[in-house]
């Protein structure tokens, strides 16, 4: 289904596609592209962590803000550089995300590290401003973050789901918030949610998921995360999907792409592969497999960064993170939860490590 936008608005498929908008005319100067600092090595995979976000978001108990920053300290400490740490929503509408500004302000930043957060819309934006100003950086302590997160969907339906408007309007509505956002300083990165399969509509027209994904890239956001939020994708669906979206006129480059996959068929780290292998060198991941969406019926969570970090493991791929600290990391966060550790890399560390605890206690005793 292709983008229709509203009357009014000045999104649409001939301005994305042919025209330039009154966005684009009033953005900042292409340098907004630079902002994403990456390793030089091609084959190094930028993995954003967004357990504590949208790994959390859908549980159905609330979670203590303590709880929340523990999980981002322990990531950290377990080699993640990129931490999605939480969401500037209204806690009406995404209750386990309540208590964000308690979770920045008490976590620790190392040096070095980006700990992004979404920001829905222009009151979210203003939160954080307010928040950042009342803990001002100092030269012995990094500001709370420096990047946040925007999101639309590649079907108007979903966005009419995810936040009550088109996706002409949600695009409209993003523009402002990454240009208040650029002129602060901070970072801007962009979501498009169902890239591949839309839980309302079905099958997703990739000609839209590019047009939507270049609107965000002009706007600011120095990289775009493509979802796979119901998890249906599989490599075959994901190739065909990049193809149209990297290739022919106004073809988008590989490193202004970011992969994003629900593991709900257990294709996740397939396609993972399959977006390495099409040059894409950021990948979103959650611990312990964390994850799911409220707006998608049915979706269970992000590919696992157990699973991630394990098949990449002897190949010519290097990404940051110690795989088996991670492994106590998920099943850590998800026994707070009540819930089952989904990593099956994870799963299979944690038994072997038991396996090896016990045959210990085993030669002590003897």
């Amino acid at each position: 289904m292709l983008l229709q936008p509203a009357a009014r608005s000045s999104w649409s498929i001939a301005s994305l596609r042919h025209g330039r908008t009154r966005l684009q005319l009033r953005r900042l100067t292409a340098s907004t592209y630079t902002t994403n600092v990456r390793d030089p090595d091609p084959n190094y995979v930028n993995i954003v962590e967004v357990g504590p976000r949208d790994g959390l978001q859908n549980e159905s108990a609330i979670i203590p803000p303590s709880t929340k920053a523990e999980l981002v300290n322990r990531l950290g400490r377990a080699g993640m550089n990129v931490i999605e740490s939480g969401s500037f929503v209204s806690p009406k509408w995404v209750p386990q995300m309540a208590g964000t500004a308690e979770v920045l302000s008490t976590m620790e930043r190392l040096p070095g590290n980006h700990y992004p957060v979404l920001v829905p819309n222009l009151k979210g934006l203003e939160i954080l401003l307010d928040l950042l100003a009342a803990h001002p950086p100092s030269p012995t302590s990094p500001p709370l973050t420096d990047e946040i997160a925007v999101f639309t969907a590649a079907t108007d339906t979903f966005s009419q789901a995810n936040t009550n408007c088109t996706i002409a309007e949600s695009l409209e509505r993003l523009g402002a918030v990454t240009q208040r956002a650029l002129a602060q300083g901070l970072r801007v990165r962009g979501y498009v949610s169902v890239v591949v399969v839309c839980p309302y509509t079905g099958k997703v027209d990739a000609r839209t998921v590019k047009d939507v994904s270049r609107a965000l890239l002009d706007m600011g956001c120095y990289e775009v995360s493509l979802g796979d939020t119901v998890g249906a994708g599989t490599p075959a669906t994901i190739r065909r999907m990049l193809e149209v979206v990297m290739g022919g006129a106004g073809g988008l480059p590989a490193a202004k792409l970011a992969a994003h996959f629900h593991d709900t068929f257990g294709a996740g780290v397939a396609n993972v592969l399959t977006a390495l292998d099409h040059g894409l060198c950021t990948v979103d991941a959650a611990v312990g497999g964390l994850g799911g969406c409220p707006y998608s019926p049915g979706a269970t969570g992000n590919v696992a960064t157990e699973d991630v970090l394990y098949a990449l493991g002897g190949s010519k791929y290097t990404a940051p993170g110690d795989v088996d600290a991670l492994a106590e990391v998920g099943a850590w966060i998800s026994e707070r939860l009540g819930r089952a550790n989904a990593s099956r890399a994870g799963k299979a560390m944690m038994a072997r490590k038991e396996r090896e605890r016990i045959l210990r206690e085993r030669e002590r005793v003897t």
